[in-house]
């Protein structure tokens, strides 16, 4: 899994494919497949599904072949991550497109050192969590919203052996998100020397 296009695979293809959101075009998918099975299935008002927490998470989409199916989302708190929004078009729920979302967001949190992934599954969905591990948190708080009734759930994992820490190469940190294995631009641009270009620029201003 990684942030790269998906290279064009032959129209009947069933391949399933996951990859991060990248740019505004990504989120147009991510916000058409959410729309097709929150607003459009379940009657989600529009300001309760896009909620203002877009621009600050991390969205995977997946496809069968070549055709966007799937999509989730992933923010994070100090010693956890949401894991939330899961959306299948109703096309593709016999496929094991949801599974593989999950698995990659999973994957992904572990790279990040993260040790527990909370949800709030629906009450008619808490046996698909536990799949994964995932168990209902001690407390029985009830939630509901958007008409639904949920159950909050716990994964506790531990981070990768290669997890992202302080310790980790500085080009791999800032390497683009999720891609964090392949030498990025940055990478590239420490081949050059250095100018400091700003410190012209300041003795100009002066």
């Amino acid at each position: 899994m990684h942030g790269t296009r998906i290279p064009l695979a032959k129209p009947d293809s069933r391949a399933i494919t996951i990859r991060l959101a990248r740019d505004p075009n990504d989120l147009m998918l991510v916000t058409a497949i959410r729309s097709a099975v929150y607003l459009a299935e379940q009657d989600c008002p529009f300001e309760e599904e896009f909620d203002g927490n877009d621009m600050v998470a991390a969205h995977f989409i997946g496809y069968v072949g070549n055709e966007p199916a799937g999509c989730l989302r992933v923010r994070f708190f100090g010693d956890f991550a949401k894991v939330e929004r899961l959306a299948v078009r109703h096309q593709y729920r016999r496929s094991r497109v949801s599974f593989k979302l999950v698995q990659a967001s999973v994957d992904y949190v572990k790279r990040k050192g993260f040790r527990k992934i909370y949800g709030q599954a629906q009450d008619r969905l808490v046996d698909f969590w536990a799949h994964f591990g995932a168990k209902p948190l001690g407390h029985n708080r009830k939630i509901t919203f958007s008409d639904f009734s949920y159950t909050e759930m716990l994964l506790e994992i531990e981070p990768g052996p290669d997890a992202i820490t302080l310790e980790s190469d500085p080009y791999v940190i800032i390497r683009p998100e999720g891609d964090w294995d392949r030498p990025g631009v940055l990478d590239a641009s420490a081949g050059r020397a250095v100018t400091s270009p700003l410190r012209d620029l300041a003795l100009a201003d002066r």
